[in-house]
């Protein structure tokens, strides 16, 4: 095995443990702001790792590797962003650890 590939590997695998990490998060958080926050932000980094291993393991993919990290770091998140905005406006409250609501003006300054 070249160097290459085991570095890719540890990357895939780091990758693998981040998207981990978002499922369990998107599991105990406790409303969907919360969970939007734990499940893009893992995602995202997982996202990546996995993908440069990726293109660090097959050279030939490693152009087509960060045009894809790119695009996810430019989509995720306004994706995520739109979702939280969307899920306020129809009314879906933060549960009762959140303290502080910035769009009602409650927030301290």
């Amino acid at each position: 095995m070249s160097a290459n590939v085991i570095i890719g590997d540890i990357l895939i695998a780091i990758g693998a443990f981040f998207y981990f990490l978002g499922g369990l998060g998107i599991l105990r958080m406790p409303d969907v702001y919360n969970r939007l926050q734990a499940g893009t932000k893992a995602t995202t980094l997982g996202t990546f790792s996995t993908v440069i291993g990726v293109g660090i393991s097959k050279p030939e993919f490693l152009i087509k590797a960060l045009i894809i990290v790119a695009f996810v770091a430019m989509t995720n998140p306004v994706g995520s962003s739109v979702l939280a905005r969307a899920s306020y406006l129809s009314g879906v409250k933060p549960c009762d650890c959140t303290k502080v609501d910035e769009y009602k003006g409650g927030g301290e300054e």
